[in-house]
Parts: structure tokens; C-alpha cells; sequence
């Protein structure tokens, strides 16, 4: 089958509306990821994803809807329990670790398809129907739609949190509304790159933004572009050959981030 062939089917369609959809998502929450220093807490929330699609595969629901609770539990926790700065990194590892491991007893529980078990980890987004398309859209407006409101006091407390303290930002809620607006896209993600690498679409794309940038505004909009191309494009370059969809949006993301470090390299010696 032609690639343009390929291109015609439902399921692929599908998965490229997607994929344009979490690019948007990841690439306008990323900057604010990397600038709050929160890549690890991703990574972890992304493990509870992992355990509440592993629950829904396990329960005969929709893989989804399980994803999500999972990533809302986990930034719950992770900002109820993460009072202290020097308290988050302990407080991650230790729900990653309860995540992952609690994912694994119920796969190993699951007597279901194989293939199913191993997309949670790594990804299937050629898996994403139309009920799955209905709920990662409604989220995904859902998380734009709050982030347009809390933007500027949620930027001025990721920029300088004890001025914003100062002026009577409320800091706190800001941090687990951020916390659970993160832990939805991160849920979003995981059908596309699974829980092990859904840092190549919430992470890579903005770090590799503000390599080039100090911009705020220019930062997200270059976020937006690299995650749209490497999620789309990731999907297009596996369609020809057959190969993995995680592993070639992981690999488009990683060499734009070394594009872009070694652009930023040469900006900063021409100043």
C-alpha cells in the first residue's frame, strides 16, 4: 500500500488529528513546564497515567478516561504533598515508583492482547478512535480554555513565586491548577508516546524552544511548532515503513533539541 493510500484510511486521519491536537496542547504548556522546573514531576505523573489505563484495561473501560484519572490523582498528590520545594523531588520519586509498580501488578493481572499492554508503555495511537478523539479534544479545550485564564499570575509566580507571594498571588492554587492542567495533557499523551516517553512531547519541544528564545510569547509559539512536528510528523514517518510511533516522535523531537542547541551555541558567541 502507497503512502498516499495509507494516508486515506480512518485510522490514520484520526491519528493525525491527534496528534495535531496534543502538539498544541504540549507545546503551549511546555514552556511553562521547563520554566517551573517540572520535567520530572511529568515523568511521574505520567507513571499514575500508566496505573489508571492499566486499571481500565484491567476494568473493561475506555483506556482513556483511566490515563486521566490516573495524571489527575498523581497532580493532586504532587501538590498536596510537595508543600516544600526541597520536599518535591522525594515526593515524585515516590509516586513514580508506586505508579509504576502498581501498573505492573495489574498488566500482569490483564489476560487480554498483549499488543494492548505494551501500548500503555510505548503507545498506540493507531488505537485512537473516534470516542477517544471526542474525549482528548474536549480536554484538550478544557486545558487551554482554563490556561487562558490563570496565564499571567501563573507566569509571574513561575518566574519570581516570592513576588508574586509579595503582591498576593495565590501561589499555591496556581501551582495545583497548573499541576492537574499538566497531569490531563500528560494523560492525552500517553496514547501517542507512552508513559516512558511522554517527556518527548511535553519536555523536548519547549526546552529546545528556549535554547533559541528568551521570549516568552516566541518560546510557546516555537513549542507549538516543534511538538506539532514532531507528533505529526513522527506519525508520517512511520506510516511507510511500519516502524514504531513513539520511537520516530521521540527521534524527530531529540534532533530539533540538538538543532537547537547548537543554534542557540552559535547565537550566544555572536552577542
Amino acid at each position: 500500500m502507497s503512502f498516499l493510500d495509507l494516508l486515506e484510511l480512518d485510522f490514520v486521519q484520526t491519528a493525525l488529528i491527534a496528534a495535531a491536537v496534543l502538539g498544541l496542547v504540549a507545546g503551549v504548556l511546555g514552556p511553562l513546564v521547563v520554566t517551573r522546573k517540572m520535567a520530572f514531576a511529568v515523568h511521574g505523573t505520567s507513571e499514575l497515567a500508566f496505573t489508571g489505563g492499566a486499571a481500565a484495561l484491567l476494568l473493561g473501560v475506555g483506556i482513556g478516561y483511566g490515563a486521566l484519572a490516573g495524571s489527575i490523582i498523581a497532580a493532586v498528590l504532587l501538590g498536596v504533598l510537595s508543600r516544600r520545594e526541597s520536599d518535591r523531588d522525594s515526593v515524585i520519586g515516590a509516586i513514580l515508583a508506586f505508579g509504576l509498580g502498581m501498573g505492573i501488578l495489574m498488566l500482569a493481572l490483564y489476560k487480554g492482547r498483549a499488543s494492548n499492554k505494551f501500548g500503555l508503555l510505548t503507545g498506540q495511537i493507531v488505537g485512537v478512535d473516534s470516542t477517544d478523539l471526542n474525549l482528548l479534544v474536549i480536554s484538550s479545550v478544557a486545558v487551554l480554555a482554563v490556561l487562558a485564564v490563570i496565564y499571567r499570575p501563573l507566569f509571574f509566580a513561575s518566574v519570581d513565586p516570592d513576588v508574586a507571594v509579595s503582591r498576593g498571588v495565590p501561589v499555591r492554587t496556581l501551582s495545583i491548577v497548573f499541576a492537574v492542567l499538566v497531569g490531563i495533557a500528560t494523560a492525552l499523551s500517553v496514547q501517542v508516546v507512552g508513559a516512558l516517553l511522554v517527556l518527548a512531547l511535553m519536555i523536548t519541544p519547549a526546552a529546545a524552544a528556549m535554547r533559541v528564545t528568551a521570549s516568552p510569547v516566541r518560546a510557546t509559539v516555537l513549542s507549538v511548532v516543534f511538538a506539532e512536528v514532531a507528533a505529526v510528523g513522527g506519525i508520517l514517518l512511520s506510516l511507510q515503513p511500519g516502524l514504531p510511533v513513539s520511537a520516530l516522535v521521540t527521534a524527530v523531537s531529540f534532533v530539533i533539541y540538538l538543532v537547537c542547541r547548537g543554534v542557540g551555541a552559535v547565537q550566544r558567541r555572536s552577542v
